[in-house]
């Protein structure tokens, strides 16, 4: 579903992502391993079609990033912190950014919310929630378009050990129903535990391939 080509991306004369090429698949989970700069988020950007890059390709299903298209249709992701708006409730916040494209109702919505752990009813505001609970929200707002491709920057931050332990659930369930998902973690249990394939970065290069 995804199939990248030498994908490098210079800013200034000094390459952030360094000749990267990988296919993957759906039905799967791959992790990004390295430490803070290593390009893991540059990477997921560039998939995004937030950045475009110096030289390379990046294809979804067929189509060329850029090319053929501007950005994919079928992608959920959290990248940095999720932004939501402070003064609303987490459905509230959720149905604004689902009505930019009217693909899902409201109870699509709120099924969502359910099954991160989070009370779609609840008139808390987003402002009084705890990090955990931004964090499941954020997951909630990747997933609740039903996309094929997710793509995942730390979304275990935060949560205690009883919510890693639930997304984790979450997201092995997302893998049986076919979707393909990239996960870019500190934690080696989570790549453990969730990843198939796992990509180790350093300065903006893929250094090493494993197979869990």
């Amino acid at each position: 579903m995804i199939e990248i080509k030498d994908l490098t991306k210079s800013f200034d004369g000094v390459e952030v992502l360094s000749h990267i090429s990988m296919t993957l698949e759906k039905g799967k989970i791959y992790g990004l391993v390295g430490r803070n700069g290593s390009g893991k988020t540059m990477l997921m950007k560039h998939i995004l079609g937030f950045v475009s890059p110096t030289s390379g390709s990046i294809t979804i299903d067929g189509k060329v990033l850029g090319k053929d298209i501007d950005a994919p249709d079928n992608i959920g992701a959290i990248i940095e912190n999720p932004g939501f708006l402070p003064g609303y409730s987490g459905f509230r916040n959720l149905k604004m950014l689902a009505s930019i494209r009217h693909k899902i109702s409201d109870e699509e919505i709120k099924n969502a919310i359910r099954l991160v752990g989070l009370d779609p009813e609840s008139k808390k505001h987003v402002g009084k929630y705890s990090l955990g609970m931004r964090q499941r929200l954020g997951i909630a707002q990747a997933i609740m378009e039903d996309p094929d491709i997710l793509l995942l920057d730390e979304p275990l931050n935060g949560l205690d050990n009883e919510g890693v332990e639930e997304i984790r659930k979450v997201l092995l369930s997302l893998k049986e129903k076919g979707k393909l998902i990239i996960l870019a973690s500190h934690s080696k249990e989570d790549i453990q535990i969730l990843c198939d394939t796992v990509f180790r970065m350093d300065h903006g290069k893929i250094i090493a391939t494993e197979t869990n």
